[in-house]
């Protein structure tokens, strides 16, 4: 990814959300919610409905990204990782190039919220 970009993106404000205030627009479709956590990371355990797409992949080829955000181009991203960190830069870097998003901060925060977390393969 571009520096400058990269840097850009640090003063890109977005809102931080909860993932109740969140969970009717993804249900409903009008939203995705995406983990941005690492594959390593997701074996145990991801948020239901999740799209699984690494941070990684974000600021590097966008191998992965690419096709998700063509898709989501009209739709609200809430994105969450381990504690929100990651999930804020996303947020940031992909307000920035115009997508509405929202870091809705960790896993952690989706189980408190009683969304159910599930095992890869089965959200």
């Amino acid at each position: 990814m571009n520096p400058f970009k990269m840097f850009k993106s640090m003063f890109t404000p977005v809102p931080r959300l909860e993932p109740l205030s969140c969970a009717s627009r993804i249900r409903e479709g009008e939203a995705f919610l995406v983990d941005v956590r690492e594959p390593d990371e997701w074996r145990a355990g991801v948020a239901q409905r999740a799209r699984l797409l690494p941070l990684s992949d974000l600021t590097g080829s966008r191998a992965q990204w690419r096709k998700f955000l063509a898709e989501a181009k009209d739709r609200e991203i809430y994105l969450y990782c381990a504690s929100g960190g990651r999930s804020g830069l996303a947020a940031r870097l992909l307000a920035g190039e115009g997508f509405r998003t929202a870091n809705t901060g960790g896993l952690g925060d989706w189980a408190d919220a009683g969304w159910p977390v599930v095992k890869p393969g089965r959200s």
